[in-house]
């Protein structure tokens, strides 16, 4: 949320074609790739692969350090670490790829509709999209998390409320250049229906640099979502998210360490997986990368 990263300056086009077999010759693709399903996996599945409930207490077990049973320990009210961790996954991955889709999305679409409407509807878009990108994405996610108060649901929104605007202007950079493409050119010349030319040669030189911009912003959303929680303005007592973790244990790193180090890892591992499948696929949509 806080990095707005630079697309290359060639247009990027990403085809579909042999994808994944290309990110996986690719030097750091296919690292980030096998991050990616791991994480993937954790978040769908983790509430049925944590081996005890994630919120129930155990008092006779508390602060227990790694070991049989309890494999990365216990906190400080006996719940087990690695089911906390397996139960977060999805608040904290599943957050910041809801995230990631609804700001591409609604960057897309208003892109899009500025490149299509006309010069009046055009201006009045891009004058508030620049509004709203004149102001810190951290001020503007503070704001309207003061206005609709604490918690996951509002977190999202916030988050979403301070990045959509740079996607708005990537998106109709990109549409203005594939509308008067030749392609989308002799379409209408030769009597293509409207809706048909956006969705064949407008939509897809808009949605590949965006999936390459929402991919390489994936790892700054899942910190934004943990750090919020770590200052108490995301996720909530009693549910685990892994920001919300590190804030509970930050007291207890000289007699826990492991209720700190695992998820602090996993939110680097995260970040990671995303800054490595991002580049891969900013490499590959460069021409000198599809060839």
């Amino acid at each position: 949320m806080l990095m707005r990263t630079r697309l290359p300056e060639r247009t990027l086009i990403l085809p579909p074609d042999g994808l994944v077999r290309k990110m996986m010759r690719h030097p750091s693709g296919g690292w980030g790739l096998a991050l990616v399903v791991a994480l993937a996996v954790v978040a769908l599945f983790g509430p049925w692969l944590a081996p005890h409930p994630p919120n129930l207490p155990d008092y006779a077990n508390a602060l227990r350090g790694p070991g049989p049973g309890h494999w990365l320990g216990t906190d400080a009210t006996g719940r087990d670490q690695l089911s906390r961790l397996l139960d977060g996954a999805r608040r904290s991955l599943g957050g910041a790829v809801l995230v990631g889709v609804a700001i591409t999305l609604i960057g897309m679409i208003m892109g899009i509709l500025a490149a299509l409407a006309g010069r009046w509807v055009d201006a009045a878009l891009m004058r508030f999209v620049d509004v709203v990108m004149a102001l810190p994405g951290l001020i503007v996610a503070f704001a309207v998390i003061g206005l609709l108060g604490p918690g996951y649901g509002n977190l999202l929104i916030a988050l979403i409320a301070a990045d959509w605007a740079y996607k708005a202007r990537i998106a109709r950079a990109c549409a203005f250049e594939a509308v008067r493409s030749p392609a989308a050119t002799v379409a209408r010349q030769i009597g293509v229906p409207e809706w048909r030319v956006v969705l064949h040669h407008v939509l897809p030189p808009v949605f590949w640099p965006l999936l390459v911009l929402g991919t390489l912003g994936l790892g700054g959303q899942i910190a934004a979502i943990s750090a919020f929680s770590f200052l108490g303005l995301g996720v909530q007592v009693p549910h685990a998210e892994w920001g919300a973790m590190l804030a509970e244990s930050r007291f207890m790193f000289t007699i826990a360490p492991w209720l700190l180090i695992a998820p602090a890892a996993c939110i680097f591992l995260s970040v990671l997986a995303s800054n490595l499948l991002g580049e891969a696929l900013r490499d590959l949509a460069t021409p000198e990368g599809r060839s």
